[in-house]
């Protein structure tokens, strides 16, 4: 993996713009104390970088009619088709998260169902067709804490840079 460095500036963007991502970039500047380019400057960079991955309008699936949030670990019977199965994967919709992982799974999942119903017709109709040796499902009742990773100053004062992954 490659790792970016990240001077002062770059945390102090990164912090206001994770806090609000619909902040003007004038307002980030005046903040930051320099001009509205070097902020769109420091942005471009830092999506090209890849650090930045976007931004995006967050959706509450339960006010959407998903009042249903699980969470799914899947062993393959033939764990080589990983690939093929993540690509079936992403053509259900209701699929938000896929993770490999290590322990007792092969992979993990995050679904939204509109019910339990819902949820056991995903189940049985869109991931057991997928070569399952077995699955286990956890329900969330609710999200305690869902937030962004913080920008932190990794052992370093904020004068100095800072190696980021």
């Amino acid at each position: 993996m490659v790792y970016q460095r990240l001077d002062k500036l770059d945390k102090q963007i990164l912090r206001l713009i994770a806090e609000d991502a619909r902040i003007p970039f004038l307002e980030v500047a005046r903040a930051c104390n320099v001009s509205g380019a070097a902020i769109h400057q420091r942005i471009q960079k830092l999506t090209n970088l890849g650090i930045l991955k976007g931004s995006q309008y967050v959706i509450d699936p339960e006010k959407i009619g998903y009042e249903t949030c699980a969470y799914i670990g899947l062993n393959l019977k033939n764990p080589e088709k990983f690939d093929a199965v993540v690509e079936e994967l992403r053509n259900i919709p209701e699929v938000v998260e896929c993770h490999y992982t290590t322990g007792d799974f092969d992979m993990f999942i995050k679904i939204y169902a509109v019910n339990n119903h819902h949820l056991l017709n995903i189940i049985h109709d869109k991931l057991q067709p997928l070569g399952l040796s077995r699955s286990e499902t956890i329900i969330s009742f609710n999200s305690a804490i869902d937030r962004q990773l913080p920008i932190m100053d990794m052992l370093v004062s904020d004068s100095e840079e800072t190696t980021v992954g």
